[in-house]
């Protein structure tokens, strides 16, 4: 099978050019199932319900999220109702809305998709992604399982993959906005990568006017940050798994203009 991970999806410009790209990349590439973090697909930051809605009609199977996930209230009935959109799973059990774990049925096999939040340089750092994901791959029963670890420090993002290597099909990082350089498969057949990227204006900080984040670091002030208008790129890794061992096969960076 054929999985497409994109990169963090960044305001109705990302969303836009996801649609303009996806459709023809699916059919050429032969993609079997598609996931991309959405958690700043909204313009202003976070997600919505429109925004969520919108990435599932132009093709994405799975939406994941990160330290965004909660940044707009009219996403946590959205999360509850809609088993495709997962938040991450060490938030605490029992008082945060959604899930953080969905399985799919694709007829031949089983996918499920964990997502997990890193704790260093977290604000507020959540369970251990660590033993979270240990506790969760106890109870999984799928053929094929696929991880976001939504992390600031490549350090801890690719520990995660040396830790799940040989027990996941697939780990790819999300939150920095900033494609990595080793998409691999990683020695005992899992596909890894740091940091899948972006969606969003390529000639932007994070999808954020530079002049704006510029500004905020020399001076050192509040300001509003507003996302950039102009053109466009989608950041993604293309994992090839073989479905009846559960291991990768290949991993390929690609940024799509």
């Amino acid at each position: 099978m054929k999985l497409l991970c994109i990169g963090d999806v960044v305001a109705s410009s990302g969303c836009n050019f996801l649609r303009e790209k996806l459709p023809t990349l699916k059919r050429t590439l032969g993609i079997d199932i598609v996931i991309c973090n959405g958690e700043n697909s909204a313009d202003g930051n976070g997600i919505l319900p429109t925004s969520a809605d919108f990435l599932f009609a132009s093709g994405v199977d799975v939406i994941t999220l990160g330290n965004h996930s909660f940044r707009r209230r009219e996403i946590y009935p959205y999360l509850e109702d809609n088993e495709f959109i997962i938040r991450p799973a060490n938030y605490p059990k029992g008082t945060t809305p959604g899930r953080g774990v969905c399985i799919l049925d694709c007829t031949r096999y089983t996918l499920a998709v964990v997502n997990l939040m890193g704790n260093v340089f977290n604000p507020a750092p959540l369970n251990c992604p660590f033993y979270t994901v240990d506790d969760i791959l106890k109870d999984i029963k799928a053929d094929v399982i696929v991880v976001d670890i939504h992390a600031e420090a490549t350090s801890e993002k690719r520990s995660l993959g040396f830790y799940l290597d040989g027990r996941v099909s697939a780990v790819f990082g999300t939150h920095t906005h900033v494609q990595t350089a080793d998409a691999q498969v990683l020695p005992k057949g899992t596909g890894y990568i740091t940091d899948a990227g972006m969606t969003g204006p390529k000639d932007s900080v994070l999808g954020i006017n530079p002049e704006i984040t510029v500004t905020s670091f020399r001076d050192k002030l509040p300001i509003r940050f507003e996302p950039l208008r102009g053109e466009c790129m989608m950041d993604c890794v293309l994992f090839e798994i073989d479905e009846k061992t559960g291991r990768a096969i290949s991993a390929e960076a690609m940024s799509i203009r």
